[in-house]
């Protein structure tokens, strides 16, 4: 299989790396197909962009139809398709902007439904739908109705076909809780890569480079994470207050009282010191904290984190999404 090269920084391109349990589930829904809709979320920047990207190669090696639906990008690249219906890009663009207008996310989620549809009335038996941060970008209060269109076209075809898959990534957040009540869409969670697999990522990064332990210890295997620290020179404490800017985090810490910070400073040391309640659900809606309650391999994609680690902060219940995050949450904190 090609392993295709991704954008990870400004002007720095790497070769798609590792994940090579992740590779094998993606094989393994190729030859079966998804009798539901496989939702896949997890960390921002952990890697599930350039997981469908890899599938879309593999995917159309292995003789499907492939469309790939990522609202959030810029250009061509958030509506595509494999050669053999490239053709019917434009024309279900033209009908859906046509049929529904309003936001341009709604417009390329209900072209991508289309082209699935018009590929199988073409006769193509195996068609793929591989969906990126749909859920954010239309509304997550709009998530379960996608996903039960999702499942429709699963479950009642239009035309008949041999084989389809369909796997729509989220970034961690309300996605999970709101999907997950009905019984519409597989789950399966994603994390950060592992440590050797970050490695990877790291050596193809260009010019002078701290020791590879110490981006470990700040990254956590998120590319997202690597990534930030490259482009600030490497510098950690400048990549954590930049994190903290743009999620607002002193005004979360100000709208907490005393006990709820005390508890917040706990989580610093211990993420199952969250517990359920505000300060949960505060995190989780600003993806600084993941849930990953069970670690049986067959709800992941690729790999689950450690059972613990506490210098990067995963606990048995709850982890920081990156020792970034829990950096930014750190030093917002210090600054109320």
């Amino acid at each position: 299989m090609k392993r295709i090269k991704l954008p990870l920084a400004r002007n720095v391109e790497v070769e798609f790396a590792d994940r090579d349990a992740a590779i094998r589930q993606l094989e393994e829904f190729a030859e079966k197909g998804t009798r539901f809709p496989i939702v896949v979320y997890g960390p921002e920047g952990c890697g599930k962009t350039a997981l469908l990207r890899q599938a879309f190669e593999l995917l159309k090696g292995q003789g499907f139809s492939v469309i790939y639906v990522s609202p959030l990008e810029k250009g061509e690249e958030r509506l595509t398709a494999s050669e053999d219906i490239r053709g019917l890009v434009k024309e279900a663009l033209r009908e859906a902007s046509r049929l529904i207008g309003g936001p341009l996310a709604a417009v390329l989620t209900e072209a991508a439904i289309t082209i699935v549809t018009r590929a199988l009335a073409k006769g193509k038996k195996k068609v793929a739908l591989l969906a990126d941060d749909v859920f954010q970008a239309i509304g997550t209060d709009k998530a379960e109705q996608l996903v039960k269109t999702l499942l429709n076209i699963i479950e009642y075809p239009p035309h008949r076909y041999d084989k389809i898959v369909v796997i729509a990534a989220s970034s961690e957040g309300v996605t999970r809780e709101r999907v997950g009540r009905h019984r519409w869409a597989e789950l399966r969670a994603m994390w950060n890569m592992p440590r050797e697999g970050l490695r990877q990522l790291y050596e193809q990064l260009p010019g002078h480079k701290p020791p590879f332990d110490e981006v470990w210890k700040w990254t956590g295997g998120n590319p997202w994470a690597l990534a930030l620290l490259y482009e600030e020179e490497w510098d950690a404490e400048k990549a954590a207050k930049k994190l903290a800017v743009e999620r607002r985090l002193t005004a979360l810490i100000r709208s907490l009282n005393d006990a709820e910070r005390e508890a917040l400073k706990k989580a610093l040391e211990d993420p199952d010191a969250v517990l359920k309640g505000k300060i949960e659900k505060a995190l989780i809606e600003l993806n600084l904290i993941a849930e990953v309650w069970n670690r049986e391999e067959w709800l992941w994609i690729d790999q689950p984190p450690p059972e613990r680690d506490p210098e990067l902060g995963i606990g048995r219940h709850y982890a920081w999404q990156t020792p970034l995050h829990r950096e930014a949450v750190r030093i917002a904190l210090r600054q109320k």
